[in-house]
């Protein structure tokens, strides 16, 4: 048997802190055939991040410059920092066959989904308020001021879960991590992305 497949468009998105990018982390390493768009930020650089695999750090400059010659399929501004997704991290990946993830914001990934509705969207949530806080202390990466505005952030977002194909509570992270995968296999197999010649 012969067979060919289309590159996916993978949207993981949800609040900061429900633990997107540990699970987009993991994705990576178990399945090879993922690659992961590396988005453009206008924000500072975290002790734990690398440039240029994490994300582009750019200034404003830059990004007006990219925005100007419409390289992006989708930009936001969240927390009061410009993000954006570059067309070429994504397009040129997915006609080499290659499964794209995006680990954005829910304002981007509203954009991606209204864009390309062939995506697969899930979107990611804390097991409650209470542990969405102590897990942005728990990272250390913001202030008081800033988590605050996160958690009042994150409860619009969990208003918008309904624009989603998936839901996927993220409290135990192996069990998340199987759901995952399960979602993802499943998607593969589905008749736009997948073509088998049986022999005869």
């Amino acid at each position: 048997m012969q067979e060919t497949r289309k590159g996916m468009l993978l949207v993981i998105s949800g609040p900061s802190g429900t633990g997107k990018g540990t699970l987009v982390e993991r994705l990576l390493q178990d399945d090879p055939s993922f690659e992961f768009s590396v988005s453009c930020t206008t924000r500072k650089c975290r002790t734990n991040e690398i440039p240029d695999v994490h994300y582009h750090f750019i200034d404003d400059e830059h990004y007006d410059k990219l925005l100007a010659e419409d390289a992006f399929l989708e930009h936001a501004t969240v927390h009061g920092h410009r993000y954006g997704t570059l067309k070429s991290e994504v397009y040129e990946k997915m006609e080499q066959g290659k499964n794209v993830v995006l680990d954005i914001d829910p304002q981007g990934a509203r954009t991606v989904m209204s864009k390309d509705p062939s995506c697969v969207s899930i979107f990611v949530l804390p097991p409650s308020y209470s542990e969405l806080r102590k897990r942005l202390h728990t990272r250390n990466t913001e202030d008081e001021e800033e988590i605050s505005k996160r958690l009042f952030n994150a409860r619009g977002e969990v208003q918008q879960m309904h624009l989603y194909q998936y839901l996927l509570v993220n409290d135990e992270l192996t069990v998340s991590m199987n759901l995952l995968k399960q979602i993802v296999q499943a998607e593969k197999l589905k008749s736009c992305r997948y073509f088998p010649i049986i022999g005869e």
